[in-house]
């Protein structure tokens, strides 16, 4: 029986966790780059097993990330207390606001633009990954490339900790199927101006494969 499903966004990262597996009862499977289509695959995904008889009783959206430089190094992992939909929103004269203050019924966002981590399985992840920084996950659409945007996300999101491009889409999908959703991230750059040369690929993915353990313990304990 599956009972864990891993999303990562493409196979590089699935790879990376999956050579830190020894368990069949894991599933990782690459879907695709953004919150949409990783909310769309994940759906399709948790329903057919659920349609099979054989539902997943664990949805983790893993891999790469960017971190913000004051709150957690390159190389190091991180577990996300809420995937939040970063620019989901408008813009004004005054400046970005939430989806959530635009008026918008929460039944209709999935329960919000920020979806928590499920308490059980984040404190569980955290017993089993003791060094891992902890702090909310921000999805974007775009990368963060400049040092303004960098700055307002900072200002907007004081609890945050990294950013990434799938968690939110994962997340809702986990909560309309009923499923314990976390996300887990290894750190890969510095958010900011965008430095292809400073990136730390590499240390990222061995992170991911040394954190992927963890996760079989994770759902071991459930």
């Amino acid at each position: 029986m599956t009972d864990l499903l891993v999303v990562t966004a493409v196979p590089t990262e699935a790879e990376a966790i999956q050579a830190g597996l020894d368990d069949s009862t894991v599933a990782v499977v690459p879907v695709g780059v953004g919150p949409a289509v990783a909310g769309a695959a994940t759906a399709r995904l948790l329903a057919f097993a659920e349609a099979a008889g054989r539902p997943y009783r664990v949805v983790v959206s893993a891999g790469v990330a960017g971190g913000f430089s004051d709150r957690v190094e390159v190389g190091k992992v991180v577990l996300g207390t809420r995937a939040v939909a970063a620019d989901l929103g408008a813009e004004s004269p005054d400046g970005f606001i939430p989806i959530d203050e635009l008026g918008m019924a929460p039944e209709l966002l999935g329960g919000g633009s920020a979806v928590p981590a499920d308490a059980g399985l984040l404190a569980t992840l955290r017993t089993a990954l003791p060094s891992a920084v902890v702090g909310e996950v921000l999805t974007v659409n775009t990368v963060t490339g400049t040092a303004a945007s960098t700055a307002a996300l900072r200002r907007r999101h004081p609890d945050a900790v990294a950013e990434a491009m799938e968690g939110y889409g994962v997340a809702v999908a986990a909560r309309h199927a009923g499923v314990p959703f976390a996300e887990l991230r290894t750190i890969s750059n510095p958010i900011g101006p965008r430095d292809r040369d400073a990136w730390r690929l590499h240390d990222a993915l061995a992170a991911l494969t040394t954190a992927a353990a963890a996760l079989t313990t994770a759902v071991a304990l459930r």
